[in-house]
């Protein structure tokens, strides 16, 4: 591992510290400077040139000032020579901006996609995208990883004999059918509609899910609109008992209070993708550290990272 070179933006040092601990080599240091006008400045605090440099840094609030610092880091390793430049995104904020759905709209997955190549991305390493389109919206390699095996390995602790998983729609339905094969349990999908950010309905529930324990399964929850108008379906249904579980947990305008506070709920699982900032009895968050620093070392060293999953 010589030749690695691994900095951290300011967004998830503790992930970034936790993925160096596993490949054993240090995160280098990032000096991160404001002007008075408000303008950042990068310099990367270690030697890059001809070295295999891995940029870490999630798109997580405030995301437009990450992204900022997320481009200023990547011109600065291509200006210092770097071999090669790797952006590892654990959360690409932005994939949720994927088609467009309104006249005149803008499709900020592709254009912030154009910004890191503009920058001096060579190859991106991902996890969970919001869609699969948002792949092809990179002109470089993508590496994209999921974080259902960690997800399963947990749940595989309880008895799964009466269990469904349950995609919130049609759109997640795929990961949602991965995830219940790993668990050897049926999976069934919301008939999901939205409206606005905050507004969305379900119309019916495709499946089976009366009298059974329940596993909701999406890849992010933000607002938590989602998972709170599927849970008062899977009520009317008359389902046994009911846990949800994540990717990227965001929780925005406390969604994990909302969703921890409804008494049917027994648990809340999400990985370390973003950061944690608040706690709840019913939260368990998953590391996905050991996945990213495993992917890491394969690309440094020229083998495959689909052969993971």
């Amino acid at each position: 591992m010589r030749e690695i070179v691994v900095f951290s933006g300011s967004a998830h040092l503790d992930l970034a510290a936790e993925i160096c601990a596993h490949l054993d080599v240090p995160l280098e240091p990032v000096r991160v400077t404001r002007f008075a006008n408000d303008c950042l400045e990068v310099q990367l605090q270690a030697n890059c040139r001809e070295r295999d440099v891995f940029i870490i840094q999630p798109l997580v609030a405030p995301v437009q000032e990450n992204l900022v610092e997320l481009l200023l880091m990547l011109d600065a390793a291509r200006g210092a020579s770097a071999a090669r430049t790797t952006v590892v995104m654990p959360h690409y904020a932005y994939a949720r901006s994927d088609k467009k759905d309104a006249p005149r709209i803008s499709i900020g997955g592709r254009l912030v996609a154009d910004l890191l190549v503009a920058a001096g991305a060579n190859r991106v390493l991902a996890m969970t995208l919001h869609s699969p389109q948002v792949h092809g919206f990179f002109s470089i390699p993508v590496d994209h990883l999921h974080a259902l095996r960690e997800l399963a390995a947990y749940f595989r602790r309880l008895d799964l004999d009466n269990t469904i998983v349950v995609s919130p729609d049609l759109g997640n339905a795929k990961p949602a059918s991965h995830f219940a094969s790993l668990l050897d349990v049926p999976v069934a999908a919301g008939a999901k509609q939205r409206f606005a950010e905050d507004k969305v309905e379900i119309s019916s529930i495709i499946g089976a899910v009366a009298g059974r324990d329940v596993i909701v399964l999406d890849d992010e929850i933000a607002r938590g609109s989602t998972v709170l108008e599927l849970l008062d379906r899977l009520r009317e249904q008359g389902v046994r008992s009911i846990r949800v579980a994540c990717t990227h947990g965001l929780f925005a305008a406390d969604a994990l209070k909302r969703i921890g506070d409804q008494t049917d709920v027994l648990e809340i699982v999400c990985t370390n993708t973003v950061p944690i900032a608040e706690s709840n009895s019913k939260l368990t968050v998953l590391s996905v550290g050991t996945a990213l620093a495993e992917a890491m070392r394969r690309i440094h060293d020229g083998e495959s990272v689909s052969a993971l999953f």
